[in-house]
């Protein structure tokens, strides 16, 4: 059976492009919502293999995406390594900050596989009853933005405190940064293992990196793991989302060596085709914000985003994650408008 998703992936261009939507499992489904209500809180919901599987299968059974993704969360990483994370209602991850090099060494990536194997059971649990066409991403934060949250204790605006620490504790920044390519290849390796067909890796916080450490703290500890991974797995593709960073967008694939690229908001579709789709495929873009105000400006939009991009590899995705006062039905109009778009080519 066709799976449109991956052979979008791997470069051949389809009918009509495959679709799936950054975090389409999530609060904006009410089915979503009557579920994690039961769990003890997130993270006992992500370490639920049969409840964590029903969400990610939640969309799918909704909205026939071509590609389920994992529910999970990129710092269950840090936590797999040592350092105590919680999620507070209405105020998002709170983490121990890491401050001095007692507590890095104190971090052990040699944890991961025996802490997250509940999550690998989760893949197993979805690939099982996913059918053959969907697709199953698995994902992983990239260690610079997972950093950040280790470093800053949780969300931040300006990034100051964890640009400060790296800049003033290279060797120490640089053990970190190696301790989450350690752990972060594992991770990836194992959802593989258990059934996931695809990889993203997010660098969400990509763009808050000053451009002259940009190789140092993102490109090169993402082509680490992406050359550690393919070692293990060397047919899995693996899509690249650093955001936000532009001008910058064809030099991190090339030294990546990522198979595909995330696309934010930052780029329009038509400077995508020229200046990315011929470097390898592409994934978005279509900005949240058309999604969650709906209507005949969301469809003015996502029909942008297919015209310019349709012609080549490309799955159809957001800019970033759908907010969570966005109503289902505009998800439902959404996904109708790709499903019967017909590509030229």
């Amino acid at each position: 059976m066709t799976n449109l998703f991956l052979d979008a992936l791997a470069g051949k261009t389809g009918s009509r492009p495959p679709f799936w939507f950054m975090r389409q499992a999530g609060r904006y489904l009410p089915e979503y919502r009557e579920l994690r209500a039961k769990a003890d809180g997130f993270l006992d919901l992500c370490y639920t293999p049969e409840r964590a599987a029903r969400v990610t299968l939640q969309p799918i059974e909704r909205f026939r995406p071509d590609a389920a993704i994992l529910f999970s969360d990129i710092l269950v990483v840090p936590q797999a390594i040592g350092q105590t994370v919680g999620f507070v209602e209405g105020r998002g991850p709170v983490l121990d900050p890491i401050k001095s090099a007692a507590q890095l060494a104190a971090l052990d990536p040699g944890r991961t596989l025996e802490h997250l194997a509940p999550v690998f059971e989760t893949v197993r649990l979805v690939r099982s009853e996913l059918p053959d066409d969907v697709a199953l991403i698995g994902f992983a934060g990239a260690p610079w933005t997972v950093a950040t949250y280790m470093i800053e204790g949780g969300s931040t605006r300006d990034f100051n405190t964890v640009k400060s620490w790296a800049i003033s504790n290279r060797e120490a920044f640089e053990t970190m940064l190696n301790l989450l390519v350690e752990s972060t290849t594992a991770y990836l390796v194992a959802q593989v293992e258990s059934g996931a067909q695809a990889l993203q890796l997010f660098d969400t916080w990509a763009n808050a990196v000053p451009a002259s450490e940009f190789d140092n703290w993102v490109s090169e500890p993402t082509a680490r793991i992406v050359s550690a991974v393919k070692a293990k797995a060397p047919d899995i593709p693996i899509i690249g989302f650093a955001r936000g960073i532009g001008p910058r967008l064809p030099d991190y694939i090339r030294k990546t060596g990522i198979d595909a690229v995330g696309l934010d908001s930052s780029i329009s579709p038509a400077e995508a085709a020229r200046d990315i789709q011929p470097i390898c495929p592409v994934q978005g873009n279509l900005d949240p914000a058309y999604l969650l105000s709906g209507g005949d400006e969301m469809e003015r939009a996502a029909r942008e985003v297919l015209k310019e991009l349709s012609d080549g590899p490309f799955v159809f995705n957001l800019a970033h994650g759908i907010n969570k006062e966005t109503p289902p039905s505009h998800v439902e109009r959404l996904a109708e408008i790709i499903r019967t778009w017909e590509s030229r080519a």
